[in-house]
């Protein structure tokens, strides 16, 4: 794995957000994979190593406000640790759909001069603070697609995510909420 900053314009930087964010269609379906979960069977975790659906849904919340945070800052910050306990799924969605809107009208105020500057990533990555917008995408699909895998097992369906899912086909009312 390569830790040499690439160089990079700002107004590359400007492209590569902007292409980035265009559409924000994996956040609906990040929101769609989160509200199927059960709230009576949240706590259900396929194998003893595994997080709970619960802790996975707070994971990909907190990661992806996380990621944002820091490329806002242009530093790594801390991510949120509150215990998911005494949230419902319904608040943690909220949560996420508000913080997750904030963060992203921040990321749309930076100049590209900001976006092009490398900063450290977990003592290994230094890379222009654009660049880890990709992570925060690769994070959120490996982590969603984990949780959509323990939809079915919990009796909850499955929503269209990249195509139609055996639950939900493109064209449905549901698919086309999202």
């Amino acid at each position: 794995m390569s830790t040499m900053t690439p160089d990079m314009t700002p107004e590359q930087a400007l492209f590569l957000r902007d292409f980035l964010l265009s559409g924000n269609s994996d956040f609906a379906t990040t929101k769609k994979v989160l509200a199927a979960i059960p709230e009576d069977r949240s706590d259900y975790r396929p194998d003893p190593k595994a997080r709970t659906a619960r802790e996975l849904a707070w994971h990909i919340i907190s990661s992806e406000l996380h990621f944002l945070d820091s490329i806002a800052q242009g530093v790594q910050v801390g991510g949120e640790d509150l215990p998911t306990e005494n949230r419902s799924l319904a608040e943690m969605i909220a949560f996420y759909e508000t913080s997750f809107t904030a963060g992203l009208e921040k990321l749309r105020n930076l100049s590209g001069e900001q976006l092009a500057k490398p900063f450290k990533m977990y003592e290994v990555f230094n890379f222009p603070a654009v660049s880890y917008l990709t992570f925060l995408q690769h994070h959120t699909i490996h982590h969603r697609g984990q949780l959509s895998v323990y939809l079915r097992p919990m009796g909850a369906k499955v929503p269209s995510i990249y195509g139609p899912s055996a639950d939900e086909t493109w064209g449905s009312d549901e698919a086309m909420s999202a």
